[in-house]
C-alpha cells in the first residue's frame, strides 16, 4: 500500500471528552505525542487525513456546546471531515463513499475512545474489505467499572481491544510500523 491508497482516520479527538465525567488526564500526554507523530507523519507522507467528531444530543457533543472541535493540544489540517452520531464512523456518514471514490483501500485507525468508536470503526472498515492499521499507542480511552465492581484500567482495556481485533480485524501497529509500511510500498 501506498500514502496514495491509504488514509489516516481520526476519530473524536475533541474537546467533548475533556468536559466528560470520566475524563482521565494521566495518559494524555504519551496519548497526544503518539497521535501527533501519526499525524505529521501522514501529512509529510502526503496521504489523506480524514477527521471525525462525534455528535450527539449529550450537552457536550452538539454542535451548539462549542465543544466539538479537535483537542487543543492537537494540530490536524484534515482533508475531509465528517460527524457521525453513532459508535462506527462508517455509518450515515459518506466516509465509506469518499473512501472509495478516492481510491483507498486501506486506513490507519485512531482517536478516542480505543475500545468504542476506534474498534467499532475497525471492525466495520475490515467487514467492508479495507485493510486496517489500529495504532493503539494514537488512541485514547479512560478505566472503566465492570458491574461486578471490577475496575478495568485503560491499559487492560487496550490489551483487550488488541486482542479481540488483532489478525482478525487489523494489523496492530505502532506509528512508527503504520508509517514506514507507506515508505516500503512506494
Amino acid at each position: 500500500m501506498s500514502a496514495q491508497d491509504t488514509a489516516l482516520i481520526v476519530v473524536d479527538v475533541q474537546e467533548s471528552f475533556r468536559q466528560a465525567p470520566y475524563w482521565d488526564a494521566s495518559e494524555l500526554p504519551t496519548y497526544l505525542s503518539r497521535q501527533q507523530a501519526l499525524i505529521d507523519g501522514a501529512k509529510a507522507a502526503g496521504m489523506p487525513i480524514v477527521q471525525i467528531f462525534h455528535v450527539d444530543t449529550d450537552a457536550t457533543f452538539t454542535l451548539e456546546s462549542g465543544f466539538v472541535r479537535t483537542l487543543e493540544e492537537i494540530t490536524i489540517t484534515p482533508d475531509v471531515t465528517f460527524h457521525k452520531g453513532v459508535h462506527s464512523a462508517l455509518v450515515d456518514t459518506g466516509l465509506d463513499a469518499w473512501l472509495r471514490a478516492n481510491g483507498i483501500r486501506r486506513v490507519i485507525v485512531s482517536g478516542i475512545r480505543t475500545e468504542q468508536c476506534c474498534e467499532t470503526t475497525t471492525r466495520h472498515a475490515s467487514d467492508l474489505g479495507f485493510e486496517v492499521d489500529f495504532v493503539t499507542e494514537a488512541t485514547l480511552t479512560f478505566p472503566m467499572t465492570h458491574a461486578s465492581g471490577k475496575v478495568f484500567s485503560a491499559e487492560d482495556i487496550r490489551i483487550r481491544t488488541e486482542l479481540v481485533l488483532s489478525g482478525r480485524f487489523a494489523r496492530i501497529a505502532t506509528v512508527e510500523q503504520a508509517l514506514a509500511s507507506l515508505s516500503a510500498a512506494a
